[in-house]
């Protein structure tokens, strides 16, 4: 697995190759652009690759999947044509392994269980509603969940995604009583001070597509006191 490094451009790199890139996304970056006009992340890799191979023209980068804004951890981007369609069906045929770390406040009903839920997405506030049986317009969502560490007023539960759905472990969780520390959209009740909500895209497994190598890579956890007793 490679260095973790940063650069100029405040970017953690974890994985870099002829075709991919890995990076190590704080919290509060978009993934890609949106109606804020603020600056993806996608824009940041693309200045960091066009300055290090010194390329005078623009930079070709594929968005390969995305994570919630206040969320950070592990996002892939493809640096050839060639790589991002392979890349999105390893996504779609649920090929990549992803696993996440999430601080809630509240111990879940099970130490371990797998949920199943399927979740409505509303537009016009941006949130999953997750029901028991299958309604009008939902998506089935599975994750499977087991609880890490007790931390003094907090549990971490780590997750493993079986399906992709938009905000599926925040909503997921919140189902059963277990909204992740500062999501104020998913029922937490008071906000982190830097906006960001304690969930974390720790690991990434997938066969590359097109060396064919293991990869395996863990993103470290953001610098903050409850992240930091997760590891102690």
């Amino acid at each position: 697995m490679s260095k973790v490094h940063s650069n100029k451009t405040n970017l953690q790199v974890l994985y870099e190759d002829n075709h991919l890139i890995i990076i190590n996304k704080r919290a509060g970056d978009i993934v890609q652009g949106d109606k804020t006009g603020d600056q993806p992340l996608s824009d940041i890799v693309k200045a960091y690759l066009k300055d290090k191979f010194n390329k005078p023209g623009n930079v070709y980068l594929g968005v390969v999947h995305r994570l919630d804004r206040p969320t950070s951890g592990v996002v892939m981007f493809a640096k050839t044509s060639k790589a991002l369609p392979r890349l999105n069906k390893l996504f779609a045929d649920k090929k990549a392994d992803k696993t996440y770390w999430a601080v809630v406040k509240n111990q879940p009903p099970k130490n371990e269980n797998t949920l199943i839920h399927w979740l409505k997405k509303n537009p016009k506030n941006n949130k999953s509603s997750a029901y028991s049986k299958e309604v009008n317009g939902s998506k089935k969502a599975i994750l499977s969940y087991k609880i890490l560490k007790a931390l003094d007023n907090y549990y971490v539960l780590e997750i493993e995604l079986e399906t992709g759905r938009h905000h599926q472990i925040r909503s997921q969780l919140s189902s059963i009583g277990c909204p992740i520390k500062g999501d104020l959209k998913y029922g937490f009740d008071r906000s982190n001070k830097d906006a960001s909500i304690s969930l974390h895209a720790r690991r990434l497994k997938f066969v590359h597509p097109v060396s064919k190598i293991d990869i395996d890579i863990v993103a470290p956890l953001p610098e903050d006191p409850i992240w930091n007793a997760c590891l102690t």
